[in-house]
């Protein structure tokens, strides 16, 4: 439970009057002097675990949960003089921990998103091996072939044209395109099985 210093005692003082200049007695403007520290401590004993369980119905682990409620406790304690009302306490320490929960899950959110994302599974040097053996067989492969079926074959897959795009810039048909690139594609998996 939070040490609350009781506040000093109010002298009588005279306040004057909005409407003819007189002054009232400051017993009458109690309700504007707010939350009084008393209240705020029986509010604490009553409400405290209630408190916690709308903190816990917000977030996820206990002890943020309590330091939500504790943060609530500790800022209308700042501000208690503007809850005017000693009856809308309550009321007032519910909206501060819906309010801190929700400052800490975007908190949380953001912190998330800042994480340096892990790395990649980096292949180890054994695939790197034969990725590397596998490349150079295929270059091996492609250098057999006729020079238009290489063409063919590398402005197809490795440049990604379509076989429209390939018969234009090679300046042959879009059928010589077909028969180029099947015939190489037979020939480099031909190649390739028997580098295997």
């Amino acid at each position: 439970m939070p040490v609350i210093a009781p506040m000093p005692a109010a002298r009588p003082t005279r306040i004057p009057s909005q409407r003819d200049g007189a002054e009232q007695p400051a017993a009458e403007n109690a309700v504007a002097a707010g939350t009084t520290v008393d209240h705020l401590t029986e509010t604490y004993r009553a409400h405290y675990r209630s408190l916690l369980g709308l903190a816990a119905l917000l977030l996820d682990d206990t002890a943020s949960c309590e330091d939500v409620v504790q943060e609530a406790f500790i800022r209308v304690h700042s501000a208690r003089k503007r809850v005017r009302d000693p009856e809308k306490t309550l009321a007032y320490l519910r909206q501060t921990v819906v309010n801190l929960s929700r400052s800490a899950l975007r908190r949380r959110i953001l912190g998330l998103k800042l994480l340096s994302k892990p790395m990649p599974d980096m292949a180890s040097a054994e695939e790197g091996a034969y990725d590397q053996l596998e490349r150079d067989s295929l270059i091996k492969a492609m250098k057999g072939l006729q020079r238009r079926q290489r063409e063919v074959l590398v402005l197809r897959y490795f440049a990604d044209m379509t076989e429209a795009q390939v018969a234009e810039t090679l300046g042959i048909s879009l059928g010589s395109v077909k028969a180029y690139g099947s015939r190489g594609i037979a020939a480099l998996r031909i190649a390739m099985e028997a580098a295997a």
